[in-house]
C-alpha cells in the first residue's frame, strides 16, 4: 500500500495537490425501500434546508437508469476535521434529527458513501441550464494512476474535445474501493446524449484515446441521474 500511495503522489494525475488544500467530495448513495421513494423524496425537499445549513451541498439526483430506488449525492468540506463537526453538529441539531431523520430512516433500506478528490487536471465545473447527468464509474487495474492515469486522462480530454458532452469533474476515490474513478457529465437530455455517443463511436480520434484507456479497465457502471428540484446542479 505504502508503494502505490508513492507512485500516486508522483503522478501527473496524483490527487495530491487536492489533498495540500484539503478540499474533498463526498459521494452518497442511498438505497430507498419500493414504493417510497416519493415520500423520501418530498420529505427531503422541505426539510433539505436545515442539512444545507451545516455544509455545502454540489448536487442530489435520482437515479433514472443504472440502479433503480437510489438517490445520490455529493457534499463538498474543506478537511476531515470540518466534516467530523459537521456530523457532530448534526446529531446535536433536534429540528433535522426530529424533521429528517426519524421520518427518513424507515424510508432507506440502504447507505453507501465514498471519499473522493477531484484530479488534479480538473475543476468542478456547472450547468448553464437543466439537463441530466451521466455517472461513468470505472474500476482501473490495481496500481494507481501512475500506471493508467495518462491515458485516462487523453480518454477523458478526447471526450471532452468533441464537443457532445460536458464535463463537471473526475474524481478519483481515496475511501472505497481504491482504484476507482467517477466521471460526471452533463447532457441537455437523454436523446442528445445518445445522438452524442454515436457520434463519438464513430470519431477516429476518440476511439484511439478510448482503446488505449481500457487496457487498464476492470469494469465500467454507466448510471443516468436526473436532478432533484433542490439540487444546485440542474
Amino acid at each position: 500500500m505504502y508503494v502505490s500511495f508513492v507512485y500516486f503522489q508522483a503522478s501527473s494525475f496524483a490527487t495530491g495537490p487536492r489533498q495540500a488544500d484539503g478540499t474533498f467530495y463526498e459521494f452518497r448513495t442511498y438505497t430507498i425501500k419500493p414504493n417510497k421513494m416519493k415520500d423520501f423524496l418530498d420529505l427531503t425537499s422541505k426539510t433539505i434546508h436545515l442539512r444545507t445549513a451545516h455544509s455545502p451541498m454540489v448536487g442530489y439526483w435520482t437515479l433514472e437508469f443504472g440502479e433503480l430506488n437510489k438517490v445520490f449525492h455529493i457534499w463538498k468540506y474543506e478537511s476531515f476535521a470540518q466534516r467530523a463537526a459537521v456530523r457532530t453538529a448534526l446529531t446535536k441539531d433536534q429540528q433535522w434529527q426530529e424533521k429528517y431523520i426519524s421520518h427518513m430512516l424507515p424510508l432507506l433500506d440502504k447507505q453507501e458513501n465514498e471519499i473522493t478528490y477531484l484530479v488534479p487536471w480538473c475543476e468542478l465545473g456547472n450547468s448553464e441550464k437543466d439537463g441530466i447527468y451521466e455517472l461513468v464509474t470505472f474500476q482501473m487495474k490495481p496500481g494507481g494512476p501512475a500506471v493508467w492515469g495518462q491515458s485516462f486522462k487523453a480518454a477523458i480530454k478526447a471526450h471532452i474535445n468533441s464537443g457532445y458532452t460536458k464535463l463537471i469533474g473526475v474524481f478519483h476515490t481515496e475511501y472505497g474501493l481504491l482504484n476507482r474513478v467517477h466521471v460526471l457529465w452533463w447532457n441537455e437530455s437523454p436523446d442528445s446524449r445518445a445522438a452524442g455517443r454515436h457520434y463519438a463511436h464513430e470519431d477516429p480520434r476518440l476511439v484511439a484515446a478510448v482503446r488505449e484507456s481500457v487496457r487498464f479497465l476492470e469494469s465500467q457502471q454507466n448510471s443516468l441521474l436526473l436532478p432533484t428540484a433542490f439540487s444546485p446542479l440542474k
